[in-house]
């Protein structure tokens, strides 16, 4: 179990120091309410996951990276040695107009070069960063330390303002299928199959074509709302899906116990998560994020309206093969070890 702490600064003081501050987006705010984005609960699990193998059982201070930093945020940031944003597709360009993460100038500066990125992505494709985002990146991210990016795109834009110390590592998410075989995936289509929309990326014919095709291939078709507004979507078409709760602990569920099941859905960590659990994956791309990372890696994917290609994918057999780059993974992880030593 993660020891994680989610109490004020004071009562901080009579336990252990702080080791590591998380600024988290698999939190919601300041109450520490869960995401309503179920795939940054799967990153978050991903990137514990790795903190634990880094520092330990150490004290861990999640911070919501959704809503903006308070006084007492500051004073746990302080304390801490290490301060890791994880994962997801926080940064932009315009970051004065659009900023997932809710940091602003004023908060850059009390940051003081100390955050380290942790499989961060770019937003979207986008023009050049403009000078309040270079200017409050470079107060905000650390100029020593290396960080660690989760696709080709977001490292060259860093390194196109000046950040060198950035390593390529694909996502957290995505760092054990490195240990992945060919043979541990089914190659050919399994009887049913788990399917994945998206709310805020809506193509109502693309869409509705791809259930009817599921439908056609598959004995029984699952649905799992990944997003807040996907249940209430996939129920608009009115056609014969299986419904699942909007649960991490429901997917978790149905990969366990439905053993022929395939992936196919636009939701990227709920794909990853399939194949996480060995389970036949075809991420359709809707935006930037699974066409980088499928360049880098390899990871299964086709385009939303390709339904040649997802229907070849369906019928005939396919060998998954993922490429993870351990080498840039170690080089990102190996800086820690003076501070754990």
């Amino acid at each position: 179990m993660h020891n994680l702490f989610r109490a004020d600064p004071k009562s901080l003081e009579s336990v252990h120091p702080v080791k590591v501050c998380l600024l988290d987006p698999g939190i919601a705010d300041h109450h520490k309410t869960l995401s309503a984005n179920l795939g940054d609960l799967i990153i978050q699990q991903a990137v514990l996951r790795e903190i634990t193998h880094l520092f330990g059982e150490q004290h861990i201070v999640n911070i919501s990276t959704h809503v903006p930093l308070e006084e007492e945020h500051f004073q746990l940031i302080q304390a801490s040695s290490v301060i890791l944003v994880g994962g997801t597709n926080l940064l932009s360009s315009r970051m004065n107009h659009y900023n997932q993460w809710k940091i602003f100038f004023r908060d850059a500066l009390r940051l003081q070069k100390r955050v380290i990125l942790m499989g961060v992505s770019w937003w979207q494709y986008q023009g050049r960063p403009n000078f309040y985002t270079l200017a409050l990146l470079h107060l905000a991210l650390s100029s020593s330390r290396l960080h660690s990016v989760r696709d080709p795109y977001t490292e060259l834009k860093l390194r196109s303002m000046g950040f060198w110390n950035v390593v390529n590592t694909g996502c957290p998410t995505m760092w054990t299928l490195a240990n992945l075989k060919p043979d541990d995936i089914p190659q050919t289509k399994a009887e049913n199959v788990l399917l994945m929309l998206t709310d805020y990326a809506r193509n109502g014919e693309l869409d509705r074509n791809l259930l009817k095709l599921a439908i056609k291939h598959y004995k029984t078709v699952f649905f799992w709302p990944q997003g807040a507004g996907d249940l209430d979507y996939v129920k608009s078409f009115s056609l014969p899906v299986t419904l699942l709760d909007r649960s991490l602990i429901a997917l978790e569920d149905l990969l366990t116990m439905e053993p022929s099941l395939d992936y196919i859905g636009t939701r990227l960590h709920g794909g990853i998560r399939c194949l996480l659990a060995k389970r036949r994956s075809l991420i359709l791309k809707i935006d930037h994020r699974a066409t980088e990372i499928a360049r880098a890696t390899g990871l299964p994917s086709a385009d939303r309206h390709d339904f040649q290609s997802i229907e070849a994918w369906i019928k005939a057999p396919f060998v998954t093969r993922i490429t993870i780059d351990t080498a840039a993974i170690e080089r990102w992880r190996s800086q820690f070890r003076s501070i754990t030593a």
